[in-house]
């Protein structure tokens, strides 16, 4: 295995060091392994907090400021963070208006986050959850009941918490933020498996010509094995899978996305073929992604993210955002 760490126990400890370097915009609790934004949270706005495990960055620490995130709790990579950061990171960005949770739906974040939502109210604190449930690829998992949680958790935050930065309500903050998940779907192909460093090998071996077709973020298997083919193929492949699920129209956000190894020569070839697929169901890329934002370390691979827009999302999708990851209209 080679890859640039200084030891397996230190990953996530050095992974926030460098980020507070890198990021004087951020406060980072290197005890608790908490990200925040360092002007603290605003009163009377509602402060939302996300996490999971390490390995997907920029997810979550890299959404973390103005327009997104107030807070972020990291676990070990692929583990869930656990309730005594959450709730760290619950009452430090409680300005009075209440929390809100982003959640993936998988198990370990999904009880976490209950039980952190618990001991909140215990402390006065109003805490309201949404479960961020988008992948269409299966139903129920080795690490989740129901459906995966994973792209459309950018859309989420993004979207939430520029409702929140407008100084909207918890209830308003909660309902836009279900009204992302509901209208977002994803599909994740994977060329090659992750490595974790604990593990030091890959998650699962694929034959040189074999591909995963509906992958999870933590090397999960997904629908079927498959035979390598054109950027094209695979693009419609996963593009019929959410429309399908979601028939796609009007205007659309649209994230192609890397799985944390692929170029982004490539995530462009397939943005492409995305955009005729939208054209050809007459709809259209009306806002856009094409990066790296929902990765499983070093796996080579896409995951497609969809969300029909409205007005309304549009507008909050627009809305001025500053963290590590996302930046623009400031």
């Amino acid at each position: 295995m080679k890859k640039l760490i200084n030891g397996i126990e230190s990953v996530v400890p050095d992974t926030l060091r460098g980020l507070a370097a890198a990021h004087p915009g951020l406060r980072v609790d290197e005890e608790n392994r908490i990200v925040y934004r360092a002007a603290g949270p605003r009163p009377g706005k509602v402060g939302l907090v996300s996490g999971g495990g390490a390995g997907h960055e920029p997810l979550h620490t890299g959404f973390v400021g103005y327009g997104m995130l107030d807070a972020a709790c990291p676990g070990e990579v692929f583990t869930s963070p656990v309730p005594y950061q959450m709730i760290e990171a619950t009452t430090a960005v409680h300005g009075g208006a209440g929390v809100l949770h982003i959640v993936k739906n998988y198990t370990g974040d999904v009880l976490n986050f209950q039980m952190t939502a618990e001991l909140s109210a215990e402390e006065n604190i109003e805490v309201a959850a949404v479960l961020v449930d988008d992948d269409v690829a299966v139903h129920n998992s080795i690490h989740t009941a129901g459906r995966r949680g994973t792209g459309a958790t950018v859309f989420v935050e993004k979207i939430a918490g520029a409702m929140a930065e407008t100084g909207a309500p918890l209830h308003e903050v909660v309902r836009v933020a279900e009204e992302v998940n509901a209208r977002s779907r994803s599909f994740g192909i994977g060329l090659s498996s992750c490595t974790t460093p604990s593990a030091g090998k890959p998650t699962f071996d694929l034959g040189d010509t074999e591909i995963e077709l509906g992958i999870g973020i933590h090397g999960e298997p997904g629908r079927t094995r498959s035979t390598m083919r054109p950027a094209r193929d695979l693009a419609w492949i996963a593009m019929d899978a959410l429309h399908e699920d979601l028939p796609l129209s009007g205007d659309t956000l649209v994230m192609v996305n890397g799985m944390g190894g692929t170029p982004l020569i490539e995530l462009y070839i397939v943005f492409a073929e995305v955009v005729d697929y939208l054209a050809e169901k007459g709809a259209r890329a009306a806002r856009s992604l094409v990066g790296n934002y929902t990765t499983s370390l070093d796996m080579q691979g896409f995951s497609i993210t969809t969300c029909r827009l409205d007005d309304q999302l549009t507008r909050l999708w627009d809305f001025p955002v500053e963290t590590p990851a996302l930046r623009w209209g400031r």
